[in-house]
């Protein structure tokens, strides 16, 4: 039995990287510094190590050389899921480029919303690190931020050391839609967040009153979404007056038509602010299950972040005709990858096409897929790079123990190299 300490995390999102991990063989224990994220993920134990065909045990050779020949003269293979680390992305790209796959990522639909927002429009945001040192007001809209990061406050807002606050303890809070789900973002002297809580399709409403009051313009009306004009007047007052400000916002939490400009009218809030003489900055969530990794690696690699196609022989970007959902809908995919090395609950969707899953030990299917290539998960069973929700850190993942489980990237390889 060993610790092993400073481990990082690569299923939060914040780059977690203090947790103390006891191994005992293929078991893992979080001994400090968990939370209800990390944790369960870091503690699950492995379920099966072998490759299925057809549901039946095969060697790791024979389960590549099956997905190969599933792969092999098909007119449209889809790859979806993409939750891996960088060198597993790198090989899942080359071989969507050899067969000429869709690529999409499970989380896709939420980064759309940002990406919608920044290609039309640009935006000004910060990182963890600014947040942590320059943060005197923190707007978190339209999200649960506790639930998202369940420390999140303590490593980057209740801090004992800044580099340029006298006080970490008086930094100001307002929730803007969700109301917080526990008491992480009260400070450490006691002061509660401010809530101003709305339904979250009346975020539109409130977000452009919100606009229309930092760029001085009068309103009539005396409210809106049930929120009372005065205290959004109070909120754009605090972010003209605050010294650094960050607006905080979670794509996946904005589950309404067209959230991409409600994105786009909180990243212009903070142009208008930067513009009126004092800083601020924008900040989404992102990162669990690689999507932030997945996205960064197609942007240097192809130009296009996730959700583009190699049928043509380059890739071709489309956020909405690249859809995992809507290729099987359509019928316009004949086969399947699924690879998912960080959650076992977030199963393939439903097809009658040939399906390959490349996924973390212990997902059960309620259809046994035509191949199942159990593999170790970054930060775990091998070592490996992923980018935290900022995309400014690559997040070195540690081995922690020998599981026999080969890497997303040594398995997608093995397939490339068969076709």
């Amino acid at each position: 039995m060993t610790e092993i300490t400073e481990v990082p995390s690569p299923f939060c999102g914040i780059g977690t990287d203090d947790l103390s991990i006891q191994v005992d063989g293929a078991t893992l224990k979080v001994i400090a510094n968990g939370c209800a994220v990390n944790t369960p993920a870091f503690e699950q134990a492995i379920a099966d190590t072998t490759p299925r065909v057809a549901g039946q045990s095969v060697s790791l050779e024979a389960a590549t050389n099956k997905a190969a020949e599933l792969l092999r003269d098909i007119n449209q293979p889809l790859i979806g899921g993409c939750a891996t680390d960088v060198n597993g992305m790198r090989a899942l790209l080359a071989l969507a480029d050899k067969s000429g796959a869709v690529v999409d990522n499970i989380n896709f639909n939420n980064a759309r919303r940002n990406l919608l927002a920044l290609q039309d429009s640009g935006w000004m945001n910060t990182t963890l690190a600014e947040l942590k040192n320059r943060c005197d007001l923190l707007l978190v809209v339209g999200t649960d931020l506790e639930a998202f990061a369940p420390r999140f406050f303590e490593k980057y807002l209740w801090n004992e050391e800044s580099m340029f606050l006298d006080s970490t303890a008086n930094r100001d809070i307002i929730y803007l839609g969700k109301a917080p789900s526990g008491s992480a973002s009260t400070s450490p002297t006691g002061q509660k967040a401010t809530v101003l809580p709305c339904a979250d399709t009346d975020l539109p409403d409130v977000t452009a009153v919100l606009s229309a009051l930092v760029k001085g313009r009068l309103l009539h009306a005396q409210s809106v979404a049930g929120i009372a004009i005065s205290d959004l007047q109070a909120i754009a007052d605090k972010l003209k007056s605050a010294h650094y400000g960050v607006i905080l916002w979670g794509a996946a939490a904005l589950g309404f038509d067209q959230a991409e400009l409600t994105v786009q009218t909180l990243c212009s809030i903070v142009k208008d602010i930067n513009q009126l003489g004092t800083r601020c900055s924008g900040f989404p969530l992102g990162g669990k299950e690689g999507d932030q990794t997945a996205n960064q690696v197609c942007g240097w690699t192809t130009g296009y972040p996730a959700r583009i196609n190699f049928a043509r022989g380059y890739p071709e970007y489309d956020p909405y005709l690249y859809d995992t959902q809507a290729l099987l809908s359509n019928g316009e995919a004949d086969a399947l990858v699924w690879v998912q090395a960080f959650n076992s609950s977030a199963l393939p969707p439903k097809t009658e096409l040939p399906t390959i899953v490349i996924g973390r030990s212990g997902m059960k299917f309620e259809k046994e897929p035509d191949v199942f290539i159990p593999v170790g998960t970054p930060g775990i069973d091998h070592s490996g790079h992923a980018y935290r929700l900022d995309n400014v850190v690559a997040i070195r993942l540690k081995k922690l123990r020998d599981s026999g489980l080969p890497c997303t990237a040594e398995v997608l390889t093995a397939i490339e190299q068969a076709l």
